[in-house]
This record gives structure tokens, sequence and C-alpha cells, in this order.
């Protein structure tokens, strides 16, 4: 079981906290142009250039606050991260992250395959190059894009990418709440169709941040869903893509076919707009650049944040929830304001959410439900944001509506489950989206 120190009561971010972690997966093989270690692309040259991100996970840095195998790292072992595509396309490429590493990252091989089911693949593993080379050594703070692979991936299906790590990596750059297995077996098994080698299971996602696709087809760019543990699906059902930008994924895909946008989720759970924690990654002002603006092809950003900061305000400043302190919703709005001058700088679309009902939570206070209140009031009438999406309302309890209704609460009083998630996604004008 990962627990957190001087925090557990967060991490009833439902199942969240499960069992104990191992390690990832990447690589890729030559189909055309030779792709280096670099910093992510702007939006404009990825989208000129044909790829999309389909599917992306914001990483964070592992800590001695979070018991899992993040911290004490990899070596002679292999991650077999799946992950669910958005959109599809005729290549693939991935993208490997030593960003809050603390030594080179030695990846000794890479695979990707569709998965049949669990962790088994339908078919023969595809090679993964970097370079035309089957290994590559991620330096500290940087990531490697690999060549591409000459992959068909379809929209909505589950894919693996299995890395073998050969030599001790140390701290893991890493996804905590990934809601969705990952496989993990000592020693090189990136090309087993089977899972039948990989004895473990861990709910985080492993060095692995990005997955793009060639567009076979017009494309319509991509909408990063951007927010904390309810954009990042604590609460859902593992396994089963119940996160809410996963059903966002799903209504567009069945309005547009194969000219939907792309839906990325880089949501990350705890996560808050003003402060950085050691447990739940940088605030949404430090990482927005990073897990955003430099994504390839975006159009549009879709803002949830902000319940975090309001429930922390009440809390001990220890252990994850450090920085604590009094938090305003003014200086949450002020937050927001940011976020948006620097949507609008890039050329972004950036539409906010009122922030989900918590009242029959932990985090709940009298002081805390007023700054809910402010907060909301000002998302829905400030005019600020290019549109809004009013989550509150699609899930909030008939009765009450500072309460989540019953049939979407997943048990804690603050997350959705998946009924809940296909509400607040069904909450969503898809046409001022896509416009």
């Amino acid at each position: 079981m990962i627990r957190l120190r001087g925090a557990l009561r967060l991490i009833a971010l439902r199942g969240a906290l499960r069992r104990s972690a191992y390690f990832i997966a990447a690589a890729a093989l030559a189909a055309g142009a030779a792709v280096a270690l670099q910093a992510r692309q702007p939006a404009a040259s990825a989208t000129s250039s044909g790829w999309v991100e389909t599917w992306a996970a914001a990483p964070i840095k592992a800590t001695r606050d979070v018991i899992n195998k993040a911290y004490a790292g990899f070596s002679d072992e292999t991650v077999r991260n799946v992950v669910f595509t958005s959109v599809g396309g005729s290549a693939v490429r991935i993208r490997l992250s030593n960003v809050f590493g603390r030594r080179p990252l030695d990846i000794g091989q890479a695979s990707l395959g569709e998965v049949a089911s669990a962790g088994s693949l339908t078919g023969p593993a595809f090679p993964v190059t970097f370079n035309s080379s089957r290994s590559v050594v991620v330096p500290v703070g940087q990531e490697v894009l690999s060549d591409p692979i000459p992959m068909s991936v379809l929209p909505l299906e589950d894919i693996a990418v299995s890395v073998y790590l050969p030599d001790p990596t140390g701290p893991a750059t890493y996804h905590l709440f990934g809601e969705q297995d990952s496989y993990l077996a000592p020693g090189n098994h990136v090309n087993d169709v089977s899972d039948a080698a990989y004895p473990a299971r861990d709910t985080s996602w492993y060095f692995l941040d990005g997955v793009e696709v060639m567009g076979a087809y017009k494309r319509a760019g991509v909408v990063v869903a951007f927010g904390d543990s309810i954009t990042d699906g604590v609460g859902s059902t593992d396994g089963t893509n119940g996160r809410w930008p996963d059903f966002l994924a799903r209504r567009l895909d069945g309005q547009d076919g194969n000219e939907a946008p792309a839906v990325i989720d880089e949501g990350v759970g705890g996560n808050r707009v003003l402060n950085n924690s050691a447990c739940f990654g940088k605030s949404a002002l430090a990482r927005f650049s990073r897990d955003v603006l430099d994504q390839p092809g975006v159009r549009a950003v879709i803002v949830l944040e902000g319940i975090n900061d309001i429930g922390f305000s009440s809390d001990a400043d220890i252990g994850c929830e450090a920085p604590g302190g009094d938090v305003s919703a003014a200086q949450i709005i002020d937050g927001y304001e940011t976020l948006i001058a620097d949507a609008h700088a890039h050329g972004i679309k950036i539409f906010g959410c009122t922030l989900t009902p918590f009242g029959s939570s932990w985090f709940w206070s009298a002081e805390g439900q007023a700054k809910w209140q402010a907060v909301n009031n000002w998302i829905r009438n400030s005019g600020a944001f290019d549109g809004i999406f009013d989550f509150a309302r699609a899930i909030a309890d008939p009765q009450d509506p500072n309460d989540l209704n019953p049939a979407d609460d997943a048990g804690d009083g603050l997350h959705p489950n998946d009924a809940g998630y296909a509400a607040m996604a069904n909450a969503i004008n898809l046409n001022r989206l896509t416009q």
C-alpha cells in the first residue's frame, strides 16, 4: 500500500494510494525523422508537422513522503505502462521523461503494442528506437522523443509502452494516480506478448509522459484537461478509463469521428493553483507552461483546479500539505487570471469549470464553503474565461447544492465516481469547445 506521511486523509483520494509500485516503459522504431533529446516543441510547430498528442500525464518528482516504488527507483526491471488513446494515427512516437531524475536514465530497450486484456498484447510488440538505436541515456532534467514507430493506433484504445531499465535509476519521474494498472517484471520483458512474466501491479505511470500520433486525416488539434485529482480521475474504476477527460474524448469521437480533437489529461492529484507540494507536484501556475503551453498542437485548455487550495488552508503545514497557510478566494482568482493571460498570449482558448461540491468531505469548513462560493460566483459571472462549464451543478445533490449527488459520489464526499465523471463530461458544450 502506498502511504503519504502526514497526509493520509488526503489520500482518501480514493484507492489513490493502493499498491506498491514498480517501473516503466518506452522506446521507438525508425520510420522517418530521427528525434533526439530535446525540450518539447511549441504547439504551432507540432501541428504543422502532423504530429498530435493522443495521451499525456503530468510528471511529478518522487519523494520520501510517498512510500512507493518511485522513490526507490528501478534496476534490471521492466515496466509496462497501459495508456488510453484519444485519437488514432498511422504512426506513433513516445516521450520518456527524466525531468525530475537525479542521475542519467538508462533506457535499455522499449516496445509498443496494442493491449488485448490486462497487460497482454494482441500481437508482437513493436520495437522503439531513438536516433535508430534501441537504447538511449536521458540526461537529468531532460526528455527524449522516440523515432516514429510504424504502428497504426485507433482512437479510444489501450496501448502498452514497455521499458527495460537495466541500471539503477534512482528516484523516478512518474505520475502518481494513474487509475490504471501498470505491469512490473524483473529483467527484460519488453518483447513479451503475454503478461505472465509481470508478477506485480501498480497504479502509477513511470517515466512515460506523452504519446504522439501522426494523423492520417484532418486534425482539430488538442484539448488539454488541466486540474487536480478530480481531473486525474481519482474515484473512477481502475482500468476502465472512467475519468471525465476520457468521457469527453468519447463524446468528441462520437460527434466528429476522425476530425475530433485529441484530449489529454494533465490532472495531478492533490495539485494546487498557488503552492507546490513535495507529493503533488508543482503548482498549476508553475507547471502550466510545461503541461499545457508546450504540448504539441494545443487549441484549448479546460481548467478545474482550486479545491485543494481551499481545503489545504485549514490543514497543518506539514508533509504533503506543506507549504500550508490560509489562501483566499481572491488569491485563487488571481491565479486563474494569470493562467488566462498566459493561454491567450499563446493563442489558446481557456475554459473554466466551477469547483465541484465538497460539503460532506473531510475538506469542508464554513470558511472553505464561503471561498468555494466566491470562486464559483466569479467563474460563472466574470466573463474572464472564453467559456465556462458548470461541473458543480452537473453533479450537485438536488437536495443540497453544497454536496455531491449521492449517485455521483465515489464515497468520500469529494471525488466523483464513474457516473459523476460522465455527468461532468456531458456538461461540456462540444460546439463551444471545437468552434
